[in-house]
């Protein structure tokens, strides 16, 4: 079985997309669970009208987390609410890694628009797949099998920014990571939006550098702001 967890605060506009997209899978052995950091919108009941499980969450390390307490699967796929699954990727990413034998994988992002796709490219999707045996990278949607999570202690909850990223990197000294080829996912761009490009690209890489040369970042100087983001960017 494949445990999908998704972290959630107010996430009613993106979250029923994303659940859609997972339907619409064509496969049947998976269970979602969304760990609901006490949202006050309609999160969680658009959650439990999808047939999710719900539970307590917390930031989005914590809550990916909690979500696997509770997950049934030795699979698992962390998926960031505002994404949405393209048509056949599911089967196409499950297929992927048991044939090169990942344990943690993540994937290239595509934010839909020709102009905000090149940007991605060059400055996000360009550079994981170079890195990808050095320097593992992993964002937004991100695979691993439950055995390398419980290796690893799960997501480290005291980091401030790039939590995913380590979790890949640690991930890798346990097993088998890649960047799929087979699959991307659909993005959001609200973050770059509000945040704006280039200080979104700054701020990401002031964090890898940091990461680099003294290890994850858990300075709130730099920080992720879940529910941050205008919900009136796609």
């Amino acid at each position: 079985m494949l445990s999908i967890i998704i972290p959630t605060k107010n996430e009613e506009r993106y979250l029923p997309a994303l659940l859609l997209s997972i339907q619409k899978q064509g496969i049947s052995d998976y269970e979602v669970i969304v760990a609901d950091a006490q949202s006050t919108d309609h999160t969680r009941e658009i959650a439990k009208s999808f047939g999710c499980k719900v539970v307590e969450g917390g930031n989005p390390a914590k809550g990916r987390n909690e979500g696997v307490k509770v997950a049934s699967g030795e699979s698992l796929l962390f998926a960031d609410a505002d994404i949405v699954l393209p048509q056949g990727f599911l089967k196409d990413a499950l297929s992927e890694l048991k044939e090169r034998e990942l344990d943690v994988a993540s994937v290239r992002l595509n934010p839909g628009q020709a102009h905000t796709k090149l940007i991605l490219d060059i400055f996000y999707n360009y550079p994981v797949l170079a890195m990808e045996k050095v320097l593992p990278h992993g964002a937004m949607c991100i695979f691993a099998t439950k055995k390398i999570f419980k290796e690893v202690g799960g997501f480290d909850t005291t980091i401030a920014l790039a939590e995913d990223h380590y979790f890949t990197r640690e991930a890798e000294r346990y097993g088998e990571f890649g960047i799929l080829r087979s699959a991307t996912v659909l993005i959001s761009a609200r973050r770059f939006y509000t945040d704006g490009w280039v200080k979104t690209y700054l701020k990401y890489l002031a964090c890898e550098t940091y990461m680099i040369l003294k290890g994850p970042m858990r300075s709130k100087v730099l920080s992720y702001r879940f529910d941050h983001y205008s919900q009136d960017r796609v």
